[in-house]
């Protein structure tokens, strides 16, 4: 089954062209697996049967695995055995009747625009580095980066000109996103004035750097986010992808389409935007009770 399972996650790398993330997280569920059918004399994608799958995940529900974890292995098993199938090293696929298990859908925090604004007002550009976490915010904040795709912009993927920067979310997809005439502003103060401070020999084209002039890590974009936060004096558990959050509800709430906030978002299905829609729908219902007569 190791075998199988390296084919497998060749023709994810090669032929889908998918991340390195989500190839690794789909060999730890299928390894997972491979050991469990060890342990039941099951050497082989052609020996397991649906019931192995469901004893599989029984256990792994036991064990106290949330419904998110356990949907992932199921995904993973299910295009694992339709590999297989379609590559004809099995003659049916077992996880054909695997069903998803039904995860309770949480609404995504958000701050309002007014709570954003404390938050970069409280960023002092005039202190070390103050250019570079103000631009950090403003960007995460105006075009609703995941944290990833921020860490690995590039110089030469941003145009100042047009406003557009271009950056590769999940799945390796390429999007560009506008960036706003602020977030634009605060980007071309730091790489004029502080960026180049920062540069040393080993320097890549990152667009923001560490003291050391090496790339940020998503670790180190949390910590300034946060340390930001604190002094903002916002009542608010304050983290990079609840900009992201942010960044979409208000522009749902003013009026953007939502195929437009999808495509700005790098969502593969127009579903995993539609939770915006609830909550700026949360959002009114708040103002009629507060305001309306007759709540």
């Amino acid at each position: 089954m190791e075998t199988e399972i390296d084919a497998f996650i060749r023709y994810l790398a090669i032929e889908r062209g998918l991340s390195e993330n989500y190839q690794l997280s789909t060999r730890r569920s299928l390894t997972d697996f491979a050991q469990w059918c060890g342990h039941h004399h099951l050497h082989s994608g052609a020996q397991v049967a649906v019931d192995h799958l469901t004893d599989f995940l029984s256990e792994r529900k036991r064990s106290g695995l949330s419904a998110s974890s356990i949907k992932l292995i199921v995904v993973a098993l299910k295009i694992f055995f339709r590999f297989l199938l379609g590559r004809r090293m099995i003659s049916r696929d077992p996880s054909e009747t695997l069903s998803l298990p039904r995860i309770e859908r949480y609404l995504p925090e958000t701050l309002n625009e007014i709570q954003v604004q404390q938050l970069l007002d409280a960023i002092d550009i005039k202190t070390e580095l103050g250019l570079r976490d103000r631009a950090i915010v403003e960007l995460l904040y105006a075009s609703g980066l995941r944290i990833s795709e921020l860490t690995a912009a590039r110089l030469e993927q941003f145009n100042d000109e047009e406003r557009i920067l271009r950056v590769t979310g999940k799945g390796n997809k390429t999007r560009l996103v506008p960036v706003g005439r602020k977030a634009s502003q605060a980007l071309a103060a730091y790489l004029s004035a502080e960026r180049p401070q920062l540069v040393t020999s080993k320097s890549g084209s990152e667009i923001f750097l560490s003291a050391r002039g090496r790339k940020l890590t998503t670790a180190r974009i949390w910590q300034i986010v946060k340390k930001h936060a604190k002094r903002s004096g916002v009542e608010a558990n304050i983290y990079p992808h609840l900009l992201r959050h942010s960044f979409a509800t208000h522009l749902l709430s003013n009026g953007a389409d939502l195929r437009i906030i999808q495509e700005m978002l790098g969502h593969a299905d127009i579903s995993t935007t539609q939770v915006y829609t609830h909550v700026d729908q949360q959002r009114l219902k708040a103002v009629h009770r507060k305001f309306h007569p007759r709540p």
